[in-house]
């Protein structure tokens, strides 16, 4: 058996033991517009790549740098390789986590030159948050016992096509890579 998965672009690539030079964003963006947020227990399909698109314009709303938006979009990356992992369910494997973080780190590291700081990780795991907040009430109309965070952009749950959700984090994506 092969210690690798054969992506989208038909590379091979093994997420324990990442190598840069077998990621390519176009690998990315076609996987994650094609993972439901919430492992799928929505009342509409959610993408985790819509997800991202979403965390990136909020950061950009929020006046961030460059960078940060870049992270935000790539903020899931590791989930085009090791799939999405409810929170609930990862906080109990550390495994997990330490395999993510590595593979985050190396698409950090290819795509915007290092890993990030604390206060980045912070920024963005802001973001991610308030998104949640959303999109439990939206997709899952599952109220939050914290107050309703301010976004600085409109939120839209409509149901778009995978090739959308993708070509739209690729635009994304080339507009913010330098």
């Amino acid at each position: 058996m092969a210690d690798y998965i054969t992506t989208y672009t038909g590379d091979h690539f093994d997420p324990t033991l990442p190598e840069a030079e077998h990621l390519h964003i176009e690998d990315i963006a076609h996987a994650l517009s094609l993972i439901c947020r919430g492992n799928g227990h929505v009342k509409t399909f959610f993408s985790v790549g819509s997800h991202c698109i979403n965390c990136a314009k909020e950061a950009a709303a929020r006046g961030y740098s460059d960078r940060l938006v870049l992270a935000c979009l790539l903020h899931d990356a590791s989930e085009a390789y090791l799939s999405d992992v409810p929170r609930p369910f990862k906080k109990h494997l550390p495994a997990y986590k330490d395999l993510e973080q590595n593979l985050l780190n190396v698409i950090y590291t290819k795509y915007l030159g290092s890993p990030l700081t604390e206060e980045e990780e912070r920024r963005i795991k802001c973001i991610d948050d308030d998104m949640l907040y959303f999109d439990l009430l939206t997709l899952l109309n599952e109220p939050s016992d914290r107050p309703e965070p301010e976004l600085h952009i409109n939120l839209s749950y409509e149901v778009r096509s995978f090739e959308d959700v993708e070509q739209e984090y690729l635009h994304l994506f080339h507009m913010l890579y330098k």
